[in-house]
């Protein structure tokens, strides 16, 4: 049995206003790259001569063994490649969800799978992130006390949208004892996995427990969105039985996608391409810390990865109407913290060009000076 799908306010926003408005702070990947700067010179006519036929439908040997490489032990047939992350995450969830299941979502999260476990009958349990001085912690015997023998699934994205805070060691490993001790499975959404500011890798739920499962794409830290490139890995039998599912939706990711993904992929170039990421969050994150420090009443955790930062503020204007008169007043888009239950914050994306950034910054701090 399913229930009807309540509205993904955030999609909706986004979609509605994002091409339509004079500064985008929205997006939460980093500055798209062009098809020039994914491919090298032996690439091209590969490229040109590419069919546009179906592609393999579970994605191509090639990528599928590329995809397997950032997963310490994994073969291509623990790969089921997706068009785009949030194919992959329905199809999961179409998998182990039922009604009557209860799910565990670490919180705040990008609500696409707390929506679709409603949809699907179950019983959404939210354990929420901390902020402390220094960062986002997680409180583990939390999650303990949140998951009981109906718990199907426990749900966690890291690095986290729409904080930018990734979990510790420790906390990794406990959410996969927690899941163990309970046998349920856990789904970790890792898009933003390759975008950490300092380099340095967030610890992966890949091969510490065999019921996890990952999901993953190239539009977040690799900056290439267009491409509608996602991913799953997980233990081959479920793979295979997710495969089966998929095969109902969209049957198989673009021909010239998984072909372009190929080239990101080869090891060299994605260096470069997370390198670029980098540099990129790295130069914008200073400009929101400097602005930060100007506005009274402002206060953020700065990001340890992704493309976004979540700001806290003061007033008396809920975060709905604040983003509706930055939109209209002020020609710029942020998304509400109303869209992760976070209300009087306000989520900034940090991935894209530096200018426009400040002006929506600048445009920002009068909006909240201005409110009564």
């Amino acid at each position: 049995m399913t229930m009807p799908f309540e509205p993904f306010a955030l999609e909706r926003w986004q979609s509605v206003h994002e091409h339509t408005v004079g500064i985008n702070l929205s997006e939460s990947g980093v500055h798209p790259l062009r098809m020039r700067d994914v491919l090298g010179a032996d690439d091209l006519e590969p490229l040109l001569d590419q069919r546009l036929e179906y592609s393999q439908t579970n994605g191509t040997i090639e990528l599928r063994d590329r995809l397997a490489t950032l997963y310490h032990g994994a073969t291509r047939d623990d790969i089921l490649v997706t068009n785009g992350g949030s194919e992959a995450n329905f199809v999961a969830c179409w998998r182990l969800i039922e009604a009557g299941d209860e799910v565990v979502s670490i919180q705040p999260n990008y609500m696409q799978i707390p929506g679709l476990a409603r949809a699907f009958g179950a019983r959404v349990r939210e354990v929420w992130l901390r902020a402390e001085s220094t960062g986002w912690t997680l409180d583990l015997d939390e999650v303990r006390a949140s998951v009981t023998d109906r718990t199907r699934l426990i749900v966690v994205c890291n690095p986290n949208n729409p904080t930018g805070a990734r979990l510790r060691e420790t906390d990794v490993t406990g959410l996969c004892d927690i899941a163990a001790h309970h046998g349920c499975w856990l789904l970790a959404d890792e898009i933003y996995r390759g975008a950490e500011l300092d380099g340095r890798a967030t610890p992966s739920t890949w091969g510490r427990y065999d019921r996890v499962l990952i999901t993953a794409g190239l539009s977040k830290a690799y900056g290439l969105p267009g491409l509608r490139i996602g991913w799953i890995a997980g233990p081959s039998a479920i793979v295979d039985d997710l495969w089966a599912r998929r095969d109902y939706m969209s049957i198989a990711p673009s021909a010239l996608g998984d072909r372009l993904a190929q080239a990101a992929l080869d090891p060299v170039r994605r260096g470069l391409l997370l390198a670029r990421t980098r540099r990129i969050l790295n130069r914008n994150q200073d400009i929101v810390a400097a602005w930060a420090s100007t506005q009274p009443g402002v206060h953020y955790v700065p990001p340890e990865a992704g493309g976004v930062t979540l700001v806290r503020y003061t007033g008396t204007r809920g975060s709905a109407a604040l983003a509706e008169t930055l939109r209209s007043d002020h020609d710029v888009l942020v998304v509400p913290g109303s869209h992760f239950g976070l209300d009087y914050h306000v989520r900034l994306g940090i991935g894209g060009e530096s200018e426009p950034l400040s002006q929506g910054l600048d445009r920002l701090g009068r909006a909240l000076a201005s409110q009564t």
